[in-house]
């Protein structure tokens, strides 16, 4: 049975998947010792060599030395977006008075990888009054709280993902 290209996990991945665990590993260690990370190492590269087709997950991040600084600025601004959300929706439990527009709402996303869309799904999940409920082709779809009536794919988009996805797309395809 031969495997297609896309389904094979390229080496890169797996030499960062080594590298991550072989840090966790000093990391628990805590202190030098030539024979624990020997251990360590060997430990990793089997852990990598079994996980087999399963790193294909990873084939989603875009390596290149700027990929840590996109991924500071996306946390940067999801955290931003959560103070935000977390004050409105405060604000709207605690005014009655304010209308509600719930609302399913169709967002595009660029992100072609499936670990691109996901982390879109769930910063849009994690930030209060939206909640990603399905991912389909280039769509999501996301119950809004505050949708007006009208609302297009467009606004509805720039809106609710697209500052998520500005981010993203620095260290996800």
């Amino acid at each position: 049975m031969s495997k297609s290209a896309s389904s094979v996990v390229p080496l890169t991945i797996r030499l960062l998947v080594v590298g991550l665990l072989f840090l966790l590993w000093i990391a628990m260690v805590g202190r030098f010792d030539a024979r624990e990370w020997l251990v360590g190492l060997v430990l990793c590269l089997l852990v990598a060599a079994a996980a087999g087709d399963h790193l294909r997950v990873f084939a989603g991040v875009r390596l290149h030395p700027g990929a840590p600084l996109h991924f500071l600025r996306w946390f940067a601004y999801f955290l931003v977006a959560l103070l935000k959300a977390n004050l409105d929706m405060a604000r709207r439990v605690l005014t009655p008075s304010l209308p509600l527009n719930p609302a399913f709402v169709e967002v595009r996303t660029s992100l072609e990888s499936p670990l691109g869309k996901l982390a879109l799904a769930n910063s849009i999940t994690l930030t209060p009054g939206t909640l990603a409920v399905d991912i389909h082709d280039d769509r999501l779809l996301v119950h809004w709280v505050d949708a007006s009536p009208g609302t297009d794919l467009e606004a509805a988009t720039a809106r609710i993902a697209a500052g998520f996805e500005r981010h993203l797309l620095g260290f996800l395809k």
